[in-house]
């Protein structure tokens, strides 16, 4: 009321309200299961492998739609999206607004809890590897733009990653329901690759335009300052431009190969079905009909009134 601000800044406290979110995450998992998710899973009769992937992409689906919104509305009322500047300026970040604090904190939360729900969910030993993975890397850049005070560009590229991955595991939603049905994947596809070009973009104009010109450029990780003197080396910062560049070129590359395997796939299915049908096409020509005049009973043939269908011989008197 009287004008004051109040902003936050990270400690170890932290560690004690993720531990109380990540309980709330599990009751909140427990829930979209229970009351969705296990309801359309009885309708659909789905096998146990589609089954568990239904179950991921609906959590998921939940998870990054209550992300994306969420996020939108941090960055918006924040004016991270209305002054791009200010994603590196006044950088480091140390003291973060109570919502963008509490963001972090969820988030980090809800990966946490991703590691028991796998023996919760009894997630085949298959799919572990793939999932502790994905599970990590959000882990690593979440803590990773938290701790080292890139809060504001951290916020823009969840924004997209989240923004992706809800259309993908949207996309497979509807796939498992109606596996005719890929219109999604398409719109996934072009979504993925704008959000792309987005985060490389970003990438650049943080780190090869804004960083460098930060006013205060000493190592100081007291005030958290970590990164600012190093990209005021050309030569450091066109290195981890590189490095940005090849990791997305081959994220595209893998996106890029999925998308050629899955047409394929798709045409050869689309082949096979009107080879099948041109051949039970020209079966059914070359088939020939057989008419009797009456109906078999007892294996001889009688005409519709019990008589014998064949012409009886008059005898002479």
């Amino acid at each position: 009321a009287d004008g004051e601000l109040i902003q936050y800044h990270y400690g170890l406290k932290d560690l004690v309200t993720i531990l109380f979110y990540i309980f709330i995450a599990i009751i909140l998992h427990a829930v979209v299961q229970e009351y969705a998710l296990d309801k359309i899973n009885r309708r659909l009769h789905l096998s146990k492998v589609k089954h568990s992937k239904f179950n991921e992409s609906g959590q998921l689906v939940a998870f990054h739609l209550t992300s994306v919104i969420w996020c939108l509305y941090v960055v918006v009322t924040e004016g991270y999206v209305s002054n791009p500047r200010s994603l590196w300026e006044n950088y480091p970040h140390v003291y973060l607004p109570f919502q963008v604090k509490y963001f972090y904190l969820c988030q980090l939360a809800y990966w946490l809890h991703a590691l028991p729900e796998l023996y919760f969910q009894k997630v085949r030993k298959e799919e572990i590897p793939r999932q502790l993975r994905c599970i990590a890397l959000y882990l690593v850049h979440i803590a990773g733009a938290y701790l080292l005070n890139l809060t504001r560009l951290g916020l823009i590229l969840l924004l997209l990653q989240y923004l992706a991955e809800f259309f993908f595991h949207m996309a497979r939603l509807v796939y498992f329901t109606d596996e005719n049905n890929e219109k999604l994947f398409n719109v996934w596809a072009v979504v993925f690759v704008v959000t792309r070009l987005f985060t490389l973009t970003l990438y650049i104009l943080v780190i090869g335009f804004g960083l460098p010109r930060v006013e205060n450029q000493a190592l100081d990780p007291e005030r958290g300052n970590f990164f600012s003197f190093l990209f005021n080396n050309i030569l450091f910062r066109m290195s981890v431009l590189l490095l940005v560049c090849l990791f997305q070129a081959s994220v595209m590359w893998r996106f890029i190969h999925f998308q050629l395997r899955r047409w394929r796939e798709y045409w050869n299915e689309q082949s096979s079905r009107k080879r099948a049908t041109a051949t039970a096409s020209t079966k059914q020509q070359a088939k020939p009909l057989k008419r009797d005049s009456g109906y078999h009973e007892n294996g001889v043939v009688k005409a519709e009134n019990g008589t014998s269908p064949r012409t009886k011989k008059l005898k002479s008197p």
